[in-house]
């Protein structure tokens, strides 16, 4: 009998004792919906996974949001109250303008796209639209990396525009073309009395491959310089948004993939939590992936 006792002692507690002892310890803290950890019931961040333990609510469309995040990613809309979204200097709720950059609490109009926004860039173009983002865009134009995915940028640009040869008589036509250049510049010169020799003009057509591959170059010299560019955390989601569409070069197609959830957005101005890092991404042409804030 006293093996048989022991052998009840020693079996696993079924699943409803198991829900007890976790109601019992839940009541004395907070588990973690992440990790399952009890944490103290003042606790707002878990010991063991660093993570929030209560979720709050946009005050703008109910949806549930991160505690630390000033952005619901649902409707849009920015939701802090006593922070300025342009500058993040700090607000007391009331006031119409912040009084450390003038900024209005209602959004600037865009005067390039006519798109209403809360932060210091145009979400849509990318346009700086307060004396603080341009003086940002400025320092950020004196910075070798950046003069060198602006430069990369443009080239790529251009490449995008060129027409390459797709078959030998458009080869045929290039060279007629040129002939026929060459011919009218030396009857204008002989008609002006001019005896000077006519230069023949090279072509710089590429072949459709090696237009290809010159694009290929440029897209992987690109993704390199991003990623090295990759924005890491930092304390304010405002300094981190206007950082990081300051650094956004024309010319490219490009996504911000975010840490806070590793989402593609079309800007860090999709992005509940940008102070978490993140960096811009090239897109394909034809691209499959999904821009998560994109309407």
């Amino acid at each position: 009998m006293q093996l048989q006792h022991d052998e009840l002692v020693m079996q696993p507690l079924d699943d409803a004792a198991v829900e007890t002892q976790v109601a019992i310890q839940t009541a004395e803290g907070v588990a973690c919906p992440f990790c399952g950890t009890v944490n103290e019931p003042t606790a707002m961040f878990c010991q063991s996974c660093g993570k929030p333990l209560r979720m709050g609510a946009c005050p703008n469309c109910g949806s549930e949001v991160d505690p630390e995040a000033d952005f619901c990613e649902i409707c849009h809309h920015y939701i802090k109250n006593d922070v300025c979204s342009f500058c993040g200097a700090p607000l007391s709720g009331s006031e119409a303008y912040c009084s450390e950059c003038g900024s209005p609490r209602g959004g600037i109009v865009c005067p390039v796209c006519r798109t209403l926004n809360d932060f210091a860039f145009c979400k849509q173009c990318g346009t700086a639209l307060t004396e603080n983002a341009r003086q940002l865009v400025e320092e950020m134009k004196q910075r070798p990396d950046f003069q060198e995915l602006a430069r990369l940028a443009k080239e790529y640009e251009n490449l995008q525009l060129q027409l390459p040869y797709t078959s030998e008589r458009d080869v045929v036509r290039d060279q007629q073309n040129r002939q026929l250049r060459e011919r009218v510049l030396m009857l204008l010169a002989h008609d002006r009395g001019e005896d000077k020799e006519i230069m023949p003009k090279e072509s710089t057509r590429p072949s459709k491959d090696e237009l290809n591959r010159q694009k290929e170059d440029h897209l992987e010299q690109l993704t390199r310089l991003l990623d090295a560019m990759a924005l890491p955390a930092m304390p304010s989601p405002i300094k981190a948004r206007n950082y990081a569409m300051a650094q956004k070069p024309i010319g490219v197609r490009l996504a911000w993939v975010c840490n806070f959830k590793h989402a593609m957005h079309s800007s860090p101005c999709g992005c509940a939590k940008p102070q978490m890092g993140g960096k811009w991404v090239v897109l394909g042409k034809n691209t499959k992936q999904e821009i998560k804030d994109d309407k």
